[in-house]
């Protein structure tokens, strides 16, 4: 089995986001995992600054994009899946529990009938353990709830994209508070991965640096294990689960969670435009609460 040469990486520092292409040089052929779409909170407005400076990597590259990868439904920012694959003719992709947490904000923003939570709105929908290729590549799609039901892994060779059941060492872990979020699942999740062998790369969506340090996104299974300061060995589950709650309960909700949401159980499509021809975004009031 061939290995992917090193991802590249897309920071965006508005929203901590990491996007990354991965590709097969032997065929060209290749997956964008969790693309950033823009977008101002106070104008309401989206860009595709991000996007569109994949597109000229893969321009550039001679790439053909088979896949456009999603982890989970992300509550940070707006995903540009639906915009790439316009542009590349890539499948979007994601977990197939994320018909639950479809089903679970349909209800919360009280979505137009046609709007169906069966992943429809997504080219397809994994399974755990379910392999695929990118060329002569083989990935596999690992199912790691906790943070959300529907969180994916996608594992190439020693390489794993973790969504955000992981973060950096210095970082820690993602929270599990969000509707349908389980400290307890995470943990497992997260060990789950860290059994993985100690040279793995591990290659994570977000960085929050702490002090000085400049943004990160590349660590391994062994740096995790050791440093990692809510999962490093000898911490357990239960111990894990009370720093969590305790810590969980003094975040504020992520600024862009409401729009993104909306966009993202859309596959990164925005809602259908209405009768004068834009699209809405709903803002419930007094509706949304975490776990």
């Amino acid at each position: 089995m061939q290995t992917p040469l090193n991802p590249q990486a897309f920071f965006d520092p508005v929203t901590g986001t990491v996007t990354y292409v991965v590709a097969d040089r032997g065929t060209g052929q290749a997956a964008i995992i969790d693309p950033v779409l823009g977008y101002d909170f106070k104008s309401g407005r989206t860009d595709t600054n991000l996007a569109d400076k994949v597109l000229s990597y893969v321009v550039e590259q001679g790439l053909q994009v088979d896949w456009i990868l999603e982890t989970h439904a992300h509550a940070d920012h707006l995903s540009a899946a639906h915009y790439l694959k316009a542009r590349t003719g890539g499948k979007i992709a994601i977990g197939e529990h994320i018909c639950a947490v479809q089903s679970t904000f349909k209800a919360i923003f009280n979505l137009e009938p046609s709007f169906v939570p069966d992943g429809s709105q997504f080219d397809h929908l994994f399974k755990d353990g379910e392999t695929f290729a990118i060329g002569d590549v083989e990935m596999t799609a690992l199912h790691v709830p906790g943070h959300t039901p529907a969180d994916m892994a996608y594992l190439a060779g020693d390489a794993v994209f973790v969504g955000d059941t992981l973060f950096m060492p210095d970082v820690g872990t993602a929270r599990a508070d969000f509707p349908g979020g389980d400290a307890r699942q995470l943990y497992r999740s997260i060990h789950r991965l860290l059994q993985l062998p100690a040279h793995t790369r591990i290659f994570v969506c977000h960085d929050y640096p702490p002090g000085e340090r400049v943004p990160q996104w590349e660590s391994t299974v062994g740096e995790q294990r050791k440093a990692n300061i809510h999962v490093r060995d000898g911490i357990s589950e239960d111990a894990f689960e009370a720093m969590r709650a305790a810590r969980d309960a003094t975040l504020g909700m992520p600024t862009l969670i409401l729009p993104s949401i909306q966009v993202n159980i859309r596959a990164g499509d925005l809602p259908p435009p209405e009768g004068n021809g834009v699209s809405y975004l709903k803002i419930p009031v007094n509706a949304l609460g975490v776990a």
